[in-house]
């Protein structure tokens, strides 16, 4: 009954339709500028012909990483558990680790893609399964859970039903990143980082005002659930571990972070390592801020629908961020916000759209047809997106099924499974030349069958999980190891195979990875590295995980 309250009060009102249509026409005035300067070539197409700034790169790092999961999913979570999630957000420092460690290799390679750089740096094999492997990830995390937390969004402060927003949505961002590629992803996630972190603000600030401050937002919550401020939880702990939040949160993190194709190829998109890694700590910076406007927001509709039920009522963790746009923000306001949260979305599904077609286009199809011309190629990257899409929608309703319902951390559960072989092959091939394609390749297919038999196991005991029962045996005790716990297991696991058979087999051929691993760098690219930054880049690099360490310490 509470929720019908919401949905009487109309939604939005006439300013708010004028505003949101404004900001609309501004989207679909970038992407048509962008599309009137045509994509010459795929370089242009898929990677906005290299010649992008550090601020552009860092608000598309942003605004590609913030989707609409995150402002349903971490509000959510910061609604029904607190703080934990926060450990996920404080990964900034990791965002460093791309810039620092990682890109000046990516961009010395000349690779488009990261399946590409692993051909380059192993052998074909290796790139085969990361772009099969990549493909079939996005469409099971990224793609669906963008989707299915879009609809939330617009069915909410629209007033539709759920599939028509989730499927109106993807059709218009389908649109312009087919016609546009990624110059027209990067330029609109641009302007939507901007309206994005405007909206949040006004609600986070808005929000501790009704509730009457930090302080008596602590209070209030605190009274009822003592731990939601604690974001060091026991190593017992059956959701949130510190030990599995802290080590597992970092192996998900570098795949995330350093290795995915979907922001890894926003940083790609520089005409150099200076101003790739100036985008990533940007970039890093941003990262910090969606503690404050996503995770306090979920806390507070907490504290609300403890001081007044009547008016703020969250029947489902997930609806929280949209029940605060609704009951909070003025008129005028509510439009821009929910064309925020609208931007949210789109802005992700742009970038894993791009990211789909650059991998299939490039990884596989090119491969298999190398003779085809550019013209051919960047038309195959807008079939392929348009599949794409058709694969997301299709997996929703199986999606629903996994992680206990709970979007964010059905997210963070199937990315601690594909997450630590392909981390394990990238750090360990980057620091230490010794590592062959024979490893490589064997880390990968075997950190494939233990995520299929974690996946497996954790759908067919859900009944039991759900109903909190214990079941004698391997398999129930396997599928019931903490998440993040299993990240860790999994992450050693794939080292211990890869430095194993690395050692038992030959050694590469050190000439062919020249410049793609420490050991195999010459003079002339050690100097080059060197001068690659400047004063400025070190001072803000260490005051981030300055910053970070201060948060970790106060929520505890």
């Amino acid at each position: 009954m509470k929720h019908h309250f919401l949905v009487m009060q109309s939604v939005l009102e006439n300013l708010d339709w004028v505003v949101l249509g404004i900001y609309f026409l501004a989207l679909i005035a970038v992407a048509v500028w962008v599309v009137l300067q045509k994509n010459k070539d795929t370089e242009d197409y898929f990677l906005a012909g290299r010649n992008v700034g550090w601020f552009v790169i860092g608000a598309s790092i942003f605004a590609s990483n913030i989707g609409s999961e995150h402002v349903v999913g971490l509000a959510g979570t910061g609604f029904e558990s607190g703080t934990p999630m926060a450990h996920y957000e404080l990964h900034a420092w990791i965002v460093l680790l791309l810039g620092w460690l990682f890109l000046p290799f990516y961009i010395r390679s000349g690779a488009f893609t990261m399946p590409e750089f692993l051909e380059k740096r192993f052998d074909s094999r290796s790139r085969w399964f990361l772009s099969l492997f990549s493909l079939v990830a996005y469409v099971l995390t990224k793609v669906s859970v963008t989707i299915y937390a879009g609809g939330i969004v617009v069915s909410e402060l629209l007033g539709i039903p759920f599939w028509y927003g989730a499927i109106g949505i993807v059709v218009f961002t389908g649109i312009y990143t087919v016609v546009g590629g990624m110059k027209a992803v990067i330029y609109t996630e641009t302007l939507q980082t901007v309206i994005l972190i405007f909206g949040s603000v006004v609600i986070t600030y808005l929000g501790l005002q009704e509730v009457g401050g930090w302080s008596q937002l602590r209070e209030t919550v605190t009274a009822v659930s003592p731990e939601h401020f604690n974001m060091w939880r026991p190593m017992n702990d059956p959701q949130f571990p510190w030990t599995g939040l802290l080590i597992g949160g970092t192996i998900v993190g570098i795949w995330y972070w350093c290795t995915d194709q979907y922001i890894v190829q926003r940083t790609l998109a520089a005409n150099n390592i200076k101003i790739g890694r100036r985008g990533a700590i940007f970039g890093a910076y941003l990262k910090l801020l969606p503690i404050l406007i996503f995770l306090v927001p979920g806390i507070i509709a907490f504290a609300l629908s403890i001081q007044n039920p009547e008016v703020f009522s969250v029947e489902k963790a997930d609806r929280a961020f949209p029940m605060l746009v609704k009951t909070l923000l003025p008129v005028g306001l509510k439009g821009l916000v929910a064309g925020g949260l609208m931007a949210a979305l789109m802005s992700s599904l742009a970038s894993v759209f791009n990211s789909c077609s650059t991998i299939f286009t490039i990884d596989i199809y090119k491969k298999l047809y190398p003779e085809k011309t550019e013209k051919v190629l960047v038309n195959t990257g807008k079939i392929a997106t348009g599949f794409i899409v058709v694969l997301g929608i299709i997996w929703i309703p199986i999606m629903e099924k996994i992680g206990g319902g709970v979007m964010y951390q059905y997210l963070q559960n199937v990315q601690s499974y594909i997450a630590p072989p392909v981390t394990a092959v990238f750090l360990l091939g980057i620091i230490w030349k010794r590592v062959n394609s024979t490893a490589a390749i064997t880390t990968l297919l075997t950190g494939l069958v233990l995520l299929v038999l974690r996946l497996s196991s954790e759908i067919y005991y859900q009944p039991q999980i759900l109903a909190g029962e214990t079941v004698e045996g391997i398999a129930y005790a396997f599928a019931t190891i903490n998440f993040a716990h299993m990240a860790i297991f999994m992450f050693i696991f794939s080292v211990f195979i890869c430095i194993s058979v690395s050692l038992m087999t030959q050694a590469p051929n050190y000439e062919t990875i020249k410049g793609l691993a420490f050991g195999t760098l010459s003079e002339e690219q050690k100097a080059a590295n060197k001068g690659s930054y400047d004063t400025i880049d070190v001072v803000l690099s260490v005051l981030l995980v300055v910053i970070v360490i201060g948060v970790l310490t106060y929520f505890t």
